[in-house]
C-alpha cells in the first residue's frame, strides 16, 4: 500500500537536510551529552523535565529509561516506534518529513544515556515514501559522524537500522512491535517481564515514540526547567496536535501541553466550516472516548482528559460536524477494531467481531434499541481482560458513542 497522492512529500526546499539543521543548532545537544555529561546525568535531566511519552500511554520517558538494568555483558537495544496506526493521528509522519534529524539526534542521546550500541527504527509499511527522507537523513548523519563508529570522536558507537512493518495496527503496541522485529507475527506478549528487562531478542530494550525522542535534544540543550516551563509541571513541553475532520485549517499544531481543546479547534484550526457546528470531538485518536461540544472546554493534558472520561492518547483530534450520523461513526469504530484485533485474546477477538455484527444489523434496520445494551455488555466483557490496550480502546470508544448519543441511535434504529 502506498500513500495517497495528496500525502506525498512536499517540494524539497532543503529545510529538512543536515546543513539547515546544523545552522539551527542541530546536534549541539548530542555533542553536549556525549562529551560533557554522564549517561546517568542525561537520564536524570530527562526525568526532571517530565517528558511523558508521546505515543499514547504517556509514561515518563526518563523513568522508562531508568528501568533498564545496569550494563552487563549482553546486548541492549533501542526501538523507535514509528508505527503510527491510530486513526486521526499523523504527527510522526510530519517529523519524518520535516525534522528527521531531530529524531536522529534524540535517538543518539537516548542510546548514549541507556548504553545502547544498536537502534531500530520500526516504520509503518504505509510510510515507505515518507521514510525515504528518513533514510536520506540517516545517510547524512552517518557521513558526518553523528551515528556509526566513535560518534563525535568519542568511544560511543551506534548502529541504526530502519525496519519496515506490514501495516498492522497492533504493532504500535511495544511488545507486538518487538515480535515483528524478530520476524514473527506481531502479537502482544504477556507482561511482565517488560521490555526494559526482557525485550528485543530477550535483551533489555527501550521503546520510544518518534515525537518523544524528537523532544529530547531541546531538553539537553536548554535544560529541564526550560522544557517544563513550556508545558505543565507534571507534563512538560509542547505537543504536536493533529487536527482533522470538520475544521477550516486541518493540520498539525505544536502547542504547549495543557492548551484548551476548544482553543485548538476554533483559534488554531479555524473552527468548523461556515454554517456547520461541532457535534462531537475525538480528542486523542480513535481509542479516546468521544466528547460532546459542552465537554471540550478543558486543557489538553493527560490528567484533565482522564478526569473527563477520555484520554490524550496520540493527540489526534477529530472534529465531527452536525449532520454526521452517529450510527455511521459507531460502525466505523467497530469495524476498525474488529479488523485490527490480532486475535490472540479471546475477549477481544470474539467481542469486537460481535460488536461489529450487531452494529451492522442496526444499520440494516434489522436490530432493536435493546441491541445497544448488548453492545455495552460486550464491551464490558472485553475491557480489562486483554493482553494489550487494543481491546480497552475498542470497548471505551464504542461505549462513549453509545452512551453519549443514545437517543439519536435509538431513533435511527426505530426508523
Amino acid at each position: 500500500m502506498t500513500e495517497p497522492e495528496a500525502l506525498l512529500l512536499p517540494p524539497d526546499d532543503g529545510s529538512w537536510r543536515l546543513a539547515d539543521y546544523l545552522r539551527r543548532g542541530g546536534y549541539e545537544a548530542a555533542r553536549k551529552a556525549l562529551t560533557s555529561m554522564a549517561p546517568a546525568d542525561v537520564v536524570s535531566e530527562v526525568r526532571r523535565a517530565n517528558l511523558r511519552g508521546r505515543g499514547g500511554a504517556g509514561f515518563p520517558a526518563g523513568v522508562k529509561w531508568g528501568f533498564v538494568p545496569p550494563a552487563g555483558p549482553g546486548p541492549r537495544y533501542l526501538c523507535v516506534n514509528t508505527d503510527e496506526g491510530e486513526p486521526g493521528t499523523f504527527k510522526d509522519r510530519l517529523i519524518l518529513r520535516r525534522a528527521p534529524h531531530a529524531l536522529i539526534e534524540g535517538l543518539v542521546i537516548t542510546a548514549f544515556a541507556v548504553g545502547v550500541p544498536k537502534a531500530f527504527i520500526y516504520v509503518r509499511g504505509e510510510y515507505a515514501r515518507t521514510a525515504g527522507r528518513l533514510e536520506a537523513a540517516l545517510a547524512e548523519a552517518r557521513a558526518a559522524g553523528f551515528i556509526g563508529p566513535r560518534v563525535l570522536g568519542t568511544d560511543f558507537s551506534l548502529d541504526v537500522v530502519v525496519h519496515y512493518g506490514a501495516g498492522a495496527y497492533i504493532c504500535g503496541e511495544e511488545t507486538a512491535l518487538l515480535e515483528s522485529l524478530e520476524g514473527r507475527r506481531g502479537l502482544p506478549r504477556v507482561k511482565p517481564p517488560f521490555p526494559a528487562a526482557v525485550g528485543l531478542f530477550r535483551a533489555p530494550t527501550v521503546v520510544n515514540n518518534v515525537e518523544t525522542l524528537a523532544a529530547v535534544p531541546g531538553i539537553i540543550r536548554r535544560g529541564a526547567d526550560w522544557f517544563v516551563g513550556r508545558g505543565l509541571p507534571k507534563d512538560g513541553g509542547t505537543r504536536l496536535f493533529g487536527v482533522s475532520g470538520a475544521v477550516r485549517r486541518p493540520g498539525v499544531y505544536e502547542l504547549p501541553v495543557g492548551t484548551p481543546l476548544r482553543r485548538i479547534i476554533e483559534d488554531h484550526a479555524g473552527g468548523p466550516p461556515e454554517g456547520r457546528r461541532i457535534k462531537a470531538v475525538v480528542p486523542g485518536g480513535l481509542s479516546a472516548p468521544v466528547l460532546r461540544p459542552e465537554e471540550i472546554d478543558l486543557p489538553m493534558d493527560y490528567d484533565s482528559l482522564a478526569g473527563a472520561g477520555s484520554m490524550l492518547g496520540s493527540a489526534g483530534i477529530v472534529v465531527i460536524p452536525d449532520g454526521a450520523p452517529m450510527l455511521d461513526i459507531l460502525h466505523l469504530t467497530a469495524r476498525f477494531y474488529a479488523h485490527e484485533s490480532c486475535g490472540k485474546c479471546a475477549p477481544c477477538r470474539i467481542g469486537t467481531a460481535w460488536m461489529l455484527k450487531i452494529v451492522e444489523r442496526l444499520r440494516r434496520s434489522g436490530g432493536r434499541p435493546a441491541d445497544l445494551d448488548l453492545i455495552l455488555s460486550l464491551g464490558e466483557g472485553i475491557r480489562g481482560r486483554t493482553l494489550c490496550p487494543l481491546g480497552d480502546g475498542a470497548a471505551q470508544s464504542v461505549r462513549a458513542v453509545v452512551t453519549k448519543f443514545r437517543e439519536e441511535l435509538e431513533q435511527a434504529v426505530a426508523r
